[in-house]
């Protein structure tokens, strides 16, 4: 009862400390809130001492910081969630709007994912999960295409130029399309590439062979296959609602949708607080609300399994996946730095702006006559390996913390409602604007989901039959988390790990639009394509061959995720009695 008890202490805690460090951005990142809403409520005002000393009387500035959160925490009890800082407006009927908008497009955007995840395991399904473990190159390449670039390029064609379905605004059910598109794909190729890798096991199980042997049909083994590994990836869907919600700034500004996710950016820019504590908190709760769901959930897809200990396992040791397919993808990478590295990402030449590919330029030229295949390849050194660092630090936190739900849940909840923008933001100030800060942003959100999974997988797993068989045997936790738990479940989380490598590359490169990161004239890869974005129609090229590098990269880094396998364990009844017993010349017998 304690631990029940302490939990929703621990998420109110969380959630009250994010929301106050909202309140003090201003003074934390020392700026001027007078000036800064001055600007976003008239850019050619000039700011005067007189000017900004009336802004800080209406605002009630002068009492300080700790004075604004009090009195917003006093309407917010009552309904009232303040005005905004720069229209003036009541906040809470102005964010109520913006959630309805954007949980409109998490809805179909999660429609779209379930489609995506589903094409993506039909194969496994199809064959009752016999076959070797595909690379899965072509869901990795959804995976790790950037949302405004899918946003953008359906905008383009399916909007404009061929006028199937409208590409700006937000006035009805047909408006939802395009951009639940953009948001969907890309998550429904992460879930179905996580879904896929658990349903081999499932299929292997004896319920599935029983079943498979009395003559069923394969359909209704696939459902129970389908119900079998649900509950492992049902809180990363529920991180994925919030997710869709909050953060998908760059396909609400694209397609001028009023979504949650532009609001709390416009807030955040301007430092409109009330708004932005107001968006926050909506989000907390959203992300509260989703977690329980899918607990719940995920308790009824395994039923009374989960409290017996007579779970099978999920997690048995296979051998190594053996393709040419990763040394492929690497081949074809390193050859396209290799080629660029002797050219000068640097050098201009105007007179060959927009140049499309020849000999001379094998990728084109950019909107300031610089070598694409240059830039792509000198951009590669720094995103690759920074993106590796920050996933092995993601992938060693996520584990750890995986450990103990009770304290990374509530702190994954909080994390993961919090939109890039302000999370960038919040780090800029307390960390300052350094060499450092772009990765440490990104590194703050990056464990979030690699920690859910991790928890997910191991109440499963210290549900299995062989764990409660091994405990009964005199095993102690320690015993069981070194040789049985952490061996069965860190090979997926590292693929997990793994399948997101683009993902933080795109997410260290969006942070140049906040003056973090890597700026111009930096070949970075994400800042490629936010710069040749707007030149997609004229010059495809300058926006194709950045994406298609990360897409190698998410190829390459699924298919070499194929072939990470813990090392096979020896029996439990083997292992506790050798370290019971002391009886070593049963396990050189065997």
């Amino acid at each position: 009862m304690r631990h029940r008890a302490i939990a929703p202490l621990w998420r109110a805690g969380l959630a009250a400390a994010l929301v106050c460090g909202i309140g003090l951005l201003p003074w934390l990142a020392r700026t001027d809130p007078a000036l800064t809403v001055l600007k976003a409520r008239s850019a050619d005002r000039d700011p005067t001492p007189e000017v900004l000393a009336d802004i800080r009387a209406q605002l009630g500035l002068a009492d300080g910081p700790l004075a604004l959160l009090g009195r917003w925490a006093h309407g917010l009890l009552r309904g009232d969630a303040g005005r905004s800082w720069i229209s003036g407006a009541e906040v809470g009927p102005a964010v109520l709007q913006a959630l309805g908008a954007s949980l409109l497009l998490m809805a179909v955007a999660l429609a779209v994912a379930v489609v995506t995840a589903g094409l993506i395991c039909a194969p496994t399904l199809n064959r009752q999960g016999r076959r070797g473990r595909s690379a899965g190159g072509g869901s990795a390449v959804v995976a790790a295409l950037p949302e405004f670039l899918i946003a953008s390029v359906l905008a383009t064609v399916v909007g404009v130029q061929l006028g199937w379905l409208p590409a700006l605004g937000w006035y009805g059910p047909q408006w939802t399309v395009l951009p639940a598109l953009a948001l969907g794909l890309p998550a429904g190729a992460v879930l179905g590439r996580l879904l896929d890798d658990l349903l081999p096991s499932a299929f292997a199980e004896p319920w599935a062979l029983a079943a498979a042997a009395r003559g069923l049909p394969n359909r209704r083994i696939a459902r129970q296959a389908l119900r079998r590994c649900l509950p492992g990836l049902l809180p990363n869907v529920g991180l994925f609602v919030v997710g869709i919600t909050g953060g998908s700034v760059a396909v609400e500004q694209i397609f001028d949708i009023p979504g949650l996710g532009r609001t709390t950016l416009q807030a955040a820019l301007a430092q409109d607080l009330p708004v932005l504590q107001a968006g926050t908190l909506l989000l907390l709760l959203l992300a509260a609300a989703s977690t329980g769901a899918a607990r719940i959930a995920a308790r009824l897809l395994i039923g009374p399994a989960l409290h017996d200990g007579t779970l099978p396992s999920l997690h048995r040791p296979t051998p190594p996946a053996r393709t040419v397919q990763p040394f492929l993808y690497a081949g074809v990478l390193l050859g396209v730095v290799a080629l660029g590295l002797p050219r000068d990402p640097l050098a201009l030449d105007t007179s060959q702006r927009l140049q499309s590919p020849s000999w001379t330029h094998p990728f084109g030229t950019d909107a300031l006559g610089r070598d694409v295949l240059a830039r792509v390849a000198h951009g590669a050194l720094d995103t690759l390996l920074l993106a590796l660092a920050i996933g092995a630090a993601a992938l060693l936190a996520g584990v750890l913390l995986g450990l103990v739900p009770r304290l990374s849940g509530p702190l994954v909840d909080t994390v993961n409602a919090v939109p890039p923008v302000l999370g960038a933001l919040l780090v800029t100030a307390v960390a300052g604007s350094g060499a450092g800060t772009p990765a440490l942003a990104v590194g703050v959100v990056a464990w979030a989901p690699l920690a859910t999974h991790t928890s997910a997988l191991l109440r499963q797993e210290r549900a299995a039959l062989h764990i409660t068989a091994t405990r009964g045997l005199g095993a102690d936790r320690r015993y069981l988390l070194r040789h049985e738990l952490l061996p069965a479940v860190l090979p997926s989380v590292t693929r997990h790990a793994l399948l997101r490598l683009p993902g933080i590359a795109l997410a260290l490169a969006s942070l140049a639009f906040l003056g973090l990161g890597a700026q111009p004239p930096a070949p970075e890869w994400g800042l490629l394509l936010a710069e040749n974005q707007p030149y997609a129609e004229r010059a495809p090229w300058a926006v194709l061959a950045p994406a298609a590098a990360l897409a190698l990269l998410g190829a390459l880094a699924v298919s070499a995720g194929g072939g990470v396998r813990w090392p096979r364990r020896r029996t439990a009844v083997v292992a506790v009695v050798e370290q019971s017993t002391g009886a070593r010349e049963l396990v050189g017998a065997e």
